[in-house]
């Protein structure tokens, strides 16, 4: 049953634990709900904004509009002798379709165990980790678009991912709602075991032909030992983008900082460790009132207890200022402010 609710505190549905209000809230368990609240939000004009996990956000205000949280449950598979659709609800959270998937022995999507967030925005962001991201197993999605509540299915093309970004980021920014997600998937795992700590880990724990199961439990190791929880520390994940650079750039950093962390890309470019950078200009662990970054990792901010939004958007800031002046390099946050 569809329930409207009036001025209702953000702080449960956003993982900053950010106590700001909405004028109004529902939540959205089903497509026809979907369908019934878009038309209520276009004939009002009501402003919109879309929640999953809410955990790729920093509030820094109310939202003097109608805040949807998107609930739609299921998961489901069609299995073939080589390959495998799994269709799943955007309300689904992240790491259970992982879960599902490994458990089922369907690969693909084990590098990216214990990611927060739902779903139905791991195609917006391009959600990604040691070495693979969503648009390696993605295969269609549908939405809705607001202004009409028509559906639509937008297949990969459509989609134009970039490194943590798509067209929903872009040309199609707050048109659309996701409510489903399909992947492809195989049944024959190609294991990503080359980036980050994975091979040390695997190398650690003497496991010399890993499956699955091996790359999800290593992974979500890996990431429980860097990122902090946010039941029990407001943050949302990594706040920056790794940035990505051109080789002349790289070149002259590379002159003045010989370690500088680095990953070659496509395209003559270069892929520099926003967190290794962070780190280098001594925020790594700093406290700055109630906010700061995580002790373990530096890209990672937290909040400390009543930061506000405004407060953590100030500090990061800072950092984007620090590192720039250190290296000539532009951090991007990887975070939403609204």
């Amino acid at each position: 049953m569809l329930v409207l609710q009036e001025n209702i505190s953000l702080k449960p549905y956003n993982t900053f634990g950010v106590n700001v209000c909405s004028s109004f809230f529902a939540e959205i368990f089903t497509e026809p709900d979907l369908e019934e609240l878009l038309g209520m939000a276009v004939s009002s004009a009501q402003k919109l904004l879309v929640l999953g996990g809410g955990s790729n956000l920093l509030f820094t205000k109310d939202f003097d509009g109608l805040v949807l949280k998107i609930s739609i449950p299921g998961i489901s598979s069609k299995v073939d002798q080589d390959n495998v659709m799994v269709t799943a609800g955007a309300g689904v959270v992240w790491n259970d379709l992982v879960n599902y998937c490994v458990g089922n022995g369907f690969a693909g999507v084990e590098n990216l165990s214990l990611i927060p967030g739902t779903v139905g925005a791991a195609p917006i962001q391009n959600i990604g980790a040691y070495g693979v991201e969503l648009k390696d197993v993605f295969h269609s999605c549908t939405a809705y678009e607001i202004a009409t509540a028509e559906k639509r299915v937008f297949n990969f093309e459509d989609c134009r991912f970039g490194y943590r970004d798509s067209i929903f980021k872009n040309e199609l920014k707050g048109r659309y709602i996701i409510t489903a997600v399909s992947f492809k998937l195989s049944r024959h795992a190609v294991l990503h075991t080359q980036y980050g700590a994975i091979q040390a880990e695997l190398l650690n724990r003497n496991i010399t032909n890993p499956t699955i199961a091996d790359i999800s439990k290593v992974v979500s190791a890996i990431r429980v030992s860097k990122l902090p929880d946010p039941s029990t520390i407001g943050n949302a994940g990594s706040f920056f983008k790794n940035p990505v650079i051109d080789q002349a750039q790289f070149e002259s950093v590379l002159a003045k900082f010989p370690d500088v962390v680095h990953y070659p890309m496509p395209g003559d470019q270069v892929k520099l460790a926003a967190g290794w950078l962070i780190e280098q200009c001594g925020f790594k662990g700093k406290v700055a009132g109630q906010t700061g970054t995580w002790k373990n990792q530096a890209l990672v901010l937290v909040n400390h207890g009543s930061a506000t939004g405004q407060e953590v958007y100030a500090f990061s800031e800072e950092i984007i200022n620090t590192v720039y002046a250190k290296f000539g390099v532009k951090l991007e946050r990887e975070v939403n402010i609204l």
